[in-house]
C-alpha cells in the first residue's frame, strides 16, 4: 500500500493515512488503499481500530479536486460510489473504529470520519462540507450522516454554506466526542481504543451491530434485533467468565482470540 500504513499495539491497530504532501486527500488509490487496510485486519488479534492522518495538520483534506476536476457524470458517480462503498464498509465494519482527527477533516474526510463509530480530535482540527462551492454536493455520504450526527437544520446550513467549523463547535453541535491538544489526540485515542479492546469481544461487536442495525428501525423491530444479540451472548466464554467473575469478586478474562463459543 502506497498511501496507507498499519501498525498494531496489543489488540488496537492505527491505520494512518500517508499522503502528507496532499494533505492526505483522497484519491481513487487512496480509497484502494484504505479499503485493503481494513480487509487485512486480522479480526481474531484486533478488537478496536484508530484510523488517523500522517502529520499535524491534517486527518484528510478532502477527496482530490484535480482528481475531480476533469470527470464526467458517469465517472463523477462511479467515484461518489468507490467512496460510499468503503465508508459504509467502514461503517459496519465489526470492530469499533475511533476516527483520531489531527487537522483539517473537510468533504471526505469529513465524511470519513463521520463513518467511525467514534470521534475525537486535535484543537487544531476543523472540519466542513465545502463542495457546495466547488459545484458538486457531499459524495462520500455528507448529506446523510451528517444529520444523523448534529441534526438536519444543523447540517443544512453547514452543507448549504459550506462554512467550516472549528474543534471546540464541532464538540458542541456533538459532531466529535472529545477536543485535545494536538501532542496528546494519539495517546487518548490508543488510551481509549484499548479500553473498548479490553471488554468481552463478542459483546462489543454485537454492541455496534445492534446500534448500527437498530438505529433506523422502529422501536420494537430494534428491540427484536437487540434481544437477538443480547441471547447470542450467552453460552460464550465471555459471558461465564464476565458473569461469574463478577459473583466471585474477581477480574474476568476475555478470550484472546475471537470464537463464537
Amino acid at each position: 500500500m502506497a498511501f496507507v500504513t498499519t501498525e498494531v499495539k496489543g489488540a488496537v491497530e492505527v491505520i494512518t493515512i500517508d499522503r502528507p504532501q496532499a494533505l492526505n486527500a483522497l484519491n481513487p488509490e487512496v480509497l484502494a488503499d484504505l479499503k485493503a487496510a481494513f480487509e487485512a485486519i486480522d479480526q481474531n488479534a484486533v478488537r478496536c481500530v484508530v484510523l488517523t492522518g500522517s502529520g499535524d495538520k491534517s486527518f484528510v483534506a478532502g477527496a482530490d479536486i484535480g482528481a475531480m476536476s476533469t470527470m464526467t457524470k458517469a465517472e463523477g458517480e462511479a467515484f461518489s460510489k468507490l467512496g460510499n462503498d468503503l465508508f459504509l464498509a467502514i461503517e459496519s465494519f465489526p470492530l469499533p473504529v475511533i476516527a483520531a482527527i489531527n487537522g483539517f477533516a473537510l468533504g471526505g474526510g469529513n465524511e470519513l470520519a463521520m463513518s467511525c463509530d467514534i470521534r475525537i480530535c486535535s484543537d487544531n482540527a476543523m472540519f466542513g462540507q465545502p463542495e457546495v462551492g466547488l459545484g458538486i454536493t457531499p459524495g462520500f455520504g455528507g448529506t446523510q450522516r451528517l444529520s444523523r450526527l448534529v441534526g438536519m437544520g444543523m447540517a443544512k446550513q453547514l452543507v448549504y454554506s459550506g462554512l467550516n467549523v472549528k474543534a471546540d463547535e464541532a464538540l458542541r453541535i456533538g459532531l466529535v466526542n472529545a477536543v485535545y491538544p494536538q501532542a496528546e489526540l494519539m495517546e487518548n485515542a490508543l488510551k481509549l481504543a484499548t479500553k473498548i479492546a479490553s471488554n468481552a469481544p463478542i459483546a462489543v461487536r454485537n454492541c455496534k451491530k445492534a446500534m448500527n442495525e437498530g438505529i433506523e428501525l422502529p422501536i420494537d423491530k430494534a428491540a427484536a434485533v437487540e434481544e437477538k444479540l443480547f441471547g447470542d451472548c450467552f453460552e460464550t466464554h465471555d459471558q461465564k467468565e464476565g458473569m461469574g467473575c463478577f459473583l466471585s469478586k474477581e477480574k474476568p478474562k476475555p478470550k484472546a482470540v475471537f470464537t463464537n463459543n
